[in-house]
Order: structure tokens, then C-alpha cells, then sequence
């Protein structure tokens, strides 16, 4: 049976269409998913994320089993910060992704996929070596993702501005934002600046209400599951499931600054290192012809040749347009390269672009 995050009453008085993600009943939209997108992309946007998964590693050998299980390299990070890091199986697949907060000495926060947070835990304790201990802490924790250009100005309004990270990646802990304890990072998956605040699942509900009054006169929305889908895929952020899986390497996906070969040892590496130079990339593509191009859509070259599949597609609201994400052999990768995708029986012109297809201005 489906769960149900702490706010699900909250989002049901809002009018939010609840679908089945992850395990959980999540808000897809509210009212409208463009307005909801071009919220986060113009103002600031709330979205639900509690159904993400929060485990714990601490103890003497907590950094060793980091770099042990995860392919990024952990040894130089300092407290306070956040890194991104791919996990791998034995072949060099994907199991998942994740981020890992350095709470302290042998002390780490590590935030996976709701989708993937069983199969993680299983994956994370059966690998487990030494004096380390695992904890699942998800149930005890809600995240509010606060993302947009007036994210800032949102959250000064009940915290200090010294409360907020000023790099991305980078977090504070313990700081108090409308009356509850939270940790507070500079990370989000919208491709916008923005922040994301964990707070005891208790004071969800509170904190919640007080971004949405806080936010009435800059035009915050709550923001569901569509648009956060949308804007993550205008910013090419992959996710897990379609741009990567079990089967597909970090570095054929375009991880590869995560996957750091010269640390030493980790799951995967040696499949890594067989696999050779990848064949396939992770490519943007534009839609030159009417429609639109989503998942699992086989991609010809000109030729006719086989040249790949798409692995996320929709309209853009901010780009105005459609647009997609592929995996491609690495000869039909090269920007301007025509591509055409098989939709339904219908041939859909498209173009290899760079990758991302939106960048958020600095803050």
C-alpha cells in the first residue's frame, strides 16, 4: 500500500491532483503545470519531497565504506558540504544516485531515491565493512524543496540571511526557519537556485504554512510532481530510471566527473574499466518536426542506421518548445546532427543540441 508523506492532508486542501510515485501519494499539479514551472523559473515554487529517502553512516569506517560503495571520492570533502555521487553494481551499472552531507567526523546524511530507498538500504547494508553503523531515518524526516529566484527573499522573511548557504552544495544544520529546527542546503533538482530544508516530520505541516504566507506577495506556488519533472529535464538533470539503470554505466550517461577511478577500489570500477571508452553518450535533442518526443522512442540516423533511444521528452514550458534527452551512439552525438524519432508510427525530426538546455543565472 501506498504511503502517505506528512503533508498529504495539506496538499489535499490545496486541491492537488495525488497520484502513485515512489511508494507514496504525491501531488502530480495543483492547478497548472506550466504556471507551476514558470513559477520556479520566475519567482519561487514549494514542492513536497518528503517521500525522498534519508539514511545515516557513522562511525570509524563510515568514509571507508563511502568511497568503497560509491564511485565519487569522499576523502577530502569537508563538513558542511554536499556531494553528488553515483552507486554502482559489480557489472558498472547504476544502482542508483544520491547526495551525501558531511554532518561531521565519520558522520554522514545521505539523501536516495524514494523509488529506490529499499533497494538502497538493502544494497548499502549488504556491503557494509568494519565499524560503521547504517540507519534508515526517512520516516522521522519531511524535505521542502523552496526553489526559484526569490527563493532568498522567501526564506529571509523567517530566518536570518546568515542562514543560508551561500554555495552550491554547501549546508547549515541546525538553523531555525519560521520556528523549526532545520538543515537548510543550497541543492535542488529544478536546475533553479533554490534550497532545500529538512525539518522533523512533527513540523512538516507548520513549516510548510509558513513558507506558503511568507511567500503570498512574491507569487510562491506549491508545485507538484509535473513540473518538478519538466523543469529538472529543461536543466538535463537525468534521473534515475530513464537517463541510467542497473544496465547503464555513469559514464556513458555523462556522470563521469562523479566517478573518480584514481581513489582506489570501489563496486563497479573494474566493469568500468572492461566496459573501455563508452559507446553511447547522453545527448539533448531539440524537436524540429510537430510533436512531442517522450521515452523509450527508437532515434535513426539519416541512413536509416539504429542510432538510439530517447530516455526523457516533453514540451518546455520556459523554453517554449520540445525537447528530449537520449542515449545515443557516440558518432551521432555531435551537436547539429539530425535524428529522427519513431513516435507511435509517426517519424518526428530532431536535432542534437548541448546539453543543458536551460542554465539558471548566478546568485
Amino acid at each position: 500500500m501506498d504511503k502517505k508523506t506528512v503533508l498529504y492532508d495539506t496538499h489535499v486542501a490545496l486541491g492537488a491532483k495525488m497520484i502513485p510515485f515512489g511508494g507514496y501519494i504525491m501531488p502530480v499539479q495543483y492547478t497548472d503545470i506550466l504556471k507551476e514551472h514558470m513559477a520556479v523559473r520566475t519567482a519561487v515554487g514549494l514542492f513536497d519531497v518528503s517521500h525522498m529517502g534519508e539514511v545515516t553512516l557513522k562511525g570509524p569506517d563510515a568514509l571507508k565504506n563511502l568511497n568503497a560503495i560509491l564511485t565519487n571520492d569522499f576523502t577530502n570533502m569537508k563538513e558542511g558540504r554536499c556531494r553528488y555521487s553515483p552507486m554502482c553494481n559489480a557489472d558498472g551499472g547504476v544502482v542508483d544516485d544520491l547526495i551525501v552531507y558531511k554532518m561531521g567526523e565519520n558522520d554522514y546524511y545521505i539523501v536516495v531515491n524514494a523509488a529506490n530507498r529499499e533497494k538502497d538500504d538493502n544494497w548499502i547494508r549488504d556491503h557494509l565493512a568494519g565499524d560503521v553503523v547504517f540507519e534508515d531515518i526517512g520516516d522521522r524526516v519531511a524535505q521542502i524543496a523552496v526553489q526559484g529566484p526569490k527563493c532568498a527573499e522567501l526564506l529571509t522573511k523567517l530566518t536570518s540571511e546568515e542562514n543560508l548557504p551561500q554555495k552550491y552544495y554547501t549546508f547549515y544544520k541546525d538553523r531555525v526557519v519560521g520556528g523549526v529546527n532545520c538543515l537548510i542546503s543550497q541543492t535542488g533538482y529544478t536546475g533553479e537556485y533554490g534550497f532545500e530544508l529538512y525539518c522533523d516530520a512533527g513540523d512538516a505541516v507548520r513549516l510548510w504554512n509558513a513558507l506558503m504566507d511568507a511567500g503570498k506577495d512574491l507569487g510562491v506556488l506549491p508545485c507538484g510532481l509535473g513540473a518538478r519533472d519538466t523543469l529538472r529535464l529543461e536543466a538535463a538533470m537525468p534521473l534515475y530510471g530513464h537517463e541510467m539503470d542497473d544496465t547503464v554505466s555513469p559514464l556513458e550517461t555523462g556522470l563521469g566527473f562523479a566517478v573518480k577511478m584514481n581513489k582506489g577500489d570501489f563496486i563497479g570500477r573494474e566493469a568500468i574499466l572492461r566496459r573501455g571508452e563508452p559507446k553511447i553518450m547522453r545527448v539533448g535533442l531539440r524537436v524540429t518536426g510537430k510533436g512531442i518526443v517522450r521515452e523509450k522512442a527508437e532515434l535513426l540516423a539519416e541512413d536509416g542506421t539504429a542510432a538510439g533511444h530517447t530516455t526523457s521528452g516533453t514540451y518546455l514550458p520556459y523554453l517554449q518548445g520540445a525537447y528530449a534527452m537520449a542515449l545515443v551512439d557516440r558518432a551521432y552525438g555531435v551537436p547539429g546532427t539530425k535524428l529522427t524519432a519513431l513516435v507511435r508510427g509517426r517519424q518526428i525530426s530532431t536535432e542534437v543540441v548541448p546539453l543543458p538546455f536551460y542554465k539558471a543565472a548566478k546568485h
